[in-house]
């Protein structure tokens, strides 16, 4: 028995009631366009539908979905799209190739035939048209007859019209929303790329590095959400958490603008103004022996007796030369210890011996190394000193203050915490708080493993090579072995090949 009129306008209306519920919770532009149109032809009963939105910028009418045909873009005063957004009202065709307006290049592009059809335009609650809604071919129902051969067939009737319109109205609405939620994302990726950009202008030497942790990050939790056996099997990460992942991976050095330039980039134990002192004191020592030669010179001229003075010439010349060359020599053994070595490394007895060796200055004996130089020349491993690595260390306490003043959504609100974390070790002994295990989240200890494995494979530290790949994981697994990162996400980073994500020149 068919429904009356009055059963199906009912149904129709609470259709339209669901759909507007579902569209306002939808952000996605590409995946609202799509519902719209999946809706528009099930409330009417139409074949196709697409919707052209209005660029106002460019005054044209572009296709964000139209199906059977690829995006299209034209003038919005042009065709039957443009004559809808420009007076907004609603266009109802019953035989599509009966109105000049209809474009059939269309139909002979794409292969479709258009029967009939119904448009109506977009509008918002500011009366702003948004864009224009379009079903093609009313599909023959349960009341309808069948479409005769060479007939337009069944037409859309005025409650398609009003129905439709309806729907365009909630429509306009969503996708303004829409539009807006993706302006903020764009801005705020701007913002985020922005200080990516603002990290890497302080520390050149780490270009690209924070780009590179958060691939390795993100490619962690895609295996992590893969894995049906295992610790991490009920662990998943669904869209807002991967982008939680991905911008707290991005900030995790951003403490770094806080830090002083000449340390972050330290390359060497000494800072540059102390070796330029450095060398200028081996200039001084080898000047003054050079001096104290010609005083002795000038003596044995005076007082010794001439038969001898050839002979005491030549003896002062090679102790002068015999010095020069061991300044020279300590000149060199020092410049070799300035350079660091990524593993410890002994033999550093005669830094303390040089430190108490004096040579003749203008105010008296002075000591080949001053207290500073000894203990920058004396690091074992890396270019920093304790007070260097203290200040280095407290980037991550700068990135945490930064990141907590910024107003995140209630979905994205973990950021500072996931990325306070990322030195802290699962025993307890990492910085800056020294947590225990517990206390650190799963999203930080999958960075610290990536931000591990491309600080030692990175080949643009200036104070060390690059480290093969596989070494590097040795070093992870040992790490792990150590119970300082966590050994199952560990072993989901190496059988996952997620250090493959990341190219090496």
């Amino acid at each position: 028995m068919r429904p009356d009129s009055k059963d199906r306008r009912i149904q129709k209306l609470e259709i339209i009631l669901d759909v507007a519920k579902a569209l306002s919770t939808e952000r996605d532009l590409g995946v609202l366009l799509e519902l719209i149109v999946e809706h528009a032809r099930d409330v009417v009963g139409a074949d196709r539908g697409s919707i052209f939105l209005l660029d106002k910028d460019k005054n044209e009418l572009w296709s964000k979905v139209a199906q059977g045909a690829k995006e299209i873009r034209f003038p919005a005063d042009k065709g039957i799209a443009g004559s809808v957004a420009q007076t907004k009202l609603p266009l109802n065709i019953p035989d599509a190739y009966a109105d000049p307006r209809f474009n059939q290049a269309i139909d002979q592009t794409t292969g479709y035939h258009t029967r009939n059809m119904l448009t109506v335009p977009m509008v918002s609650t500011k009366e702003d048209v948004v864009g224009v809604l379009q079903v093609l071919n009313k599909t023959p129902g349960a009341h309808v007859e069948e479409v005769q051969q060479g007939s337009p067939g069944p037409a859309f009737d005025s409650e398609d019209e009003e129905m439709l319109l309806a729907l365009g109205g909630q429509a306009a609405t969503a996708i303004e929303n829409a539009i807006l939620y993706d302006d903020i994302n764009r801005l705020f990726e701007g913002f985020i790329s922005a200080s990516v950009v603002a990290i890497e202008s302080r520390d050149p030497t780490t270009s690209g590095h924070s780009g590179r942790v958060a691939t390795l990050t993100c490619g962690l939790a895609e295996v992590i959400d893969r894995a049906e056996t295992g610790p991490f099997a009920s662990e998943k990460f669904d869209y807002d958490q991967m982008k939680e992942i991905r911008y707290a991976s991005l900030l995790h050095d951003f403490g770094k603008v806080g830090v002083r330039e000449n340390v972050l980039v330290k390359a060497e134990k000494l800072y540059p103004d102390q070796l330029a002192i450095l060398k200028a004191r081996f200039d001084f020592i080898k000047r003054t022996l050079e001096k104290e030669a010609l005083e002795r010179k000038l003596a044995a001229y005076q007082f010794s007796d001439p038969r001898e003075i050839q002979v005491l010439i030549a003896r002062i010349d090679d102790e002068l030369a015999e010095r020069l060359q061991e300044t020279e020599d300590i000149l060199g053994f020092l410049l070799d210890c300035n350079i660091p070595t990524v593993l410890e490394k002994g033999g550093f007895e005669r830094l303390n011996q040089l430190a108490s060796t004096t040579y003749n200055s203008f105010g008296g004996p002075q000591p080949y190394l001053n207290a500073a130089e000894l203990v920058s020349l004396s690091i074992p491993k890396g270019s920093l000193t304790n007070e260097d690595r203290l200040e280095i260390e407290s980037h991550v306490v700068h990135t945490y203050r930064f990141l907590s003043t910024i107003p995140w959504t209630s979905k994205l609100r973990r950021i500072p915490e996931i990325a306070y974390g990322h030195h802290e070790k699962l025993d307890g002994k990492g910085y800056p708080r020294s947590v225990p295990a517990a206390e650190i989240p799963i999203q930080t200890r999958m960075m610290t493993i990536s931000d591990i494995y491309d600080a030692l494979t990175a080949s643009d530290r200036p104070y060390k090579k690059a480290m093969p790949y596989a070494k590097a994981l040795d070093i992870l697994t040992h790490e792990a072995r150590a119970s300082k990162i966590d050994s199952d996400l560990l072993s989901l980073f190496i059988d996952g090949k997620v250090y493959e994500r990341i190219a090496r020149a």
